[in-house]
């Protein structure tokens, strides 16, 4: 009996991560835009772009988590910049946010090809050479199926992640060009391949809905119950612009399906009433053991707003998060501003569809 207790715990030592449970914190963030405002405000004097200042209140919960995700939605297609409404952006946009901390982009919005098929490549090109992982969209259909799902394994679990786009604002994706667009039919079959590589759990960033409305469209619900019912267990969507509700799939005490239907914007220029600030998902994802099936252990969600203030002629744009605000030096109307799109959000996150 000795020798077997003994045993036991020189198992344990050699391999600690047996006896204990896994976990893995995802964070999505929602519309990363670059508005032309937002392009001058960050230029510097001898002409390079910096962005910084945007982030430097949210990078520490962003690089916390194991696995960080965005909507891109700009390209990277060169200048003259430009912003609404076909965008392309400096390509310190891009490293800004991964210095926030974005390990993804996810790249099928109705803005992917704004700059034709070279905005399209290029921002891949950008992507793959500052080593961003991203999906959506795809220089040929060969490319599609090589990294198609994007896989990411991290700390033993197999996440499977996918992304699609309701339209491309009518520009055509020219041949051999693929943005993701949202086809049942599609996603059933792509659904089906991606269990061919052994998902942990599957998570489907959705380009969505009507823009402004704060509660789902019919087309929304419907689409996400086809996910679910075909495998998908977390839901991400953007595109409105404005947060709307988040549904919580239950089987007891136990989660079974997450649908943040929009997350809203992350930092932007709009103005209109709750387009200034956007919402985090924040999710726990674990397993008790190696046997075990991955449960989604947590789902949360914070708040950012964006701040705009002008310093020397130009407008300096920095997301002030809620976590934050009471230990952040604003004015009396940044203050109300933020207070009324926090308690509106509230609002909205909980909303009974």
């Amino acid at each position: 009996m000795r020798t077997f207790v003994l045993l036991f715990w020189l198992l344990l030592i050699i391999n600690p991560a047996a006896s204990q449970e896994k976990r893995v914190s995802l964070l999505f963030a929602g519309d990363a835009m670059q508005h032309m405002p937002q392009v001058r405000g960050a230029r510097t004097e001898d002409g390079s772009y910096r962005y910084d200042s945007c982030f430097s209140l949210v990078r520490d919960k962003i690089a916390a988590a194991d696995i960080a995700g965005v909507n891109f939605e700009t390209t990277l297609g060169r200048k003259p910049y430009s912003g609404y409404p076909t965008f392309s952006s400096p390509d310190e946009f891009a490293l800004a946010l991964k210095d926030a901390g974005f390990d993804i982009f996810f790249q099928a919005n109705n803005h992917a090809v704004d700059r034709g098929s070279m905005g399209l490549q290029r921002t891949i090109d950008i992507l793959d050479s500052i080593g961003i992982r991203h999906t959506g969209t795809f220089k040929s259909d060969e490319t599609r199926s090589l990294y198609y799902p994007l896989m990411i394994i991290k700390n033993g679990m197999r996440i499977a992640f996918l992304n699609y786009v309701y339209d491309t604002n009518g520009l055509a994706v020219k041949p051999p060009n693929i943005v993701n667009l949202i086809d049942s039919n599609r996603i059933k079959r792509d659904l089906r391949h991606t269990q061919l590589y052994k998902p942990d759990i599957i998570i489907a960033q959705m380009h969505w809905g009507e823009e402004y409305h704060t509660t789902p469209s019919p087309q929304q619900k419907i689409m996400a119950a086809l996910l679910l019912k075909n495998g998908v267990r977390i839901v991400i969507g953007h595109h409105p612009h404005v947060i709307q509700p988040l549904v919580v799939e239950k089987a007891n005490s136990d989660i079974r399906s997450v649908v943040y239907y929009s997350l809203g914007n992350f930092i932007s220029n709009q103005q209109r009433t709750h387009t200034d600030g956007g919402m985090l998902a924040e999710i726990v994802i674990s397993r008790r053991d190696d046997n075990a099936p991955v449960v989604i252990e947590s789902c949360d969600y914070s708040f950012v707003w964006v701040r705009k203030k002008q310093l020397k002629g130009r407008i300096n744009y920095q997301l002030i998060p809620s976590w934050k605000a009471e230990n952040v030096v604003m004015g009396i109307e940044e203050k109300r501003k933020m207070d009324i799109f926090v308690r509106n959000a509230q609002r909205i996150v909980h909303k009974s569809l």
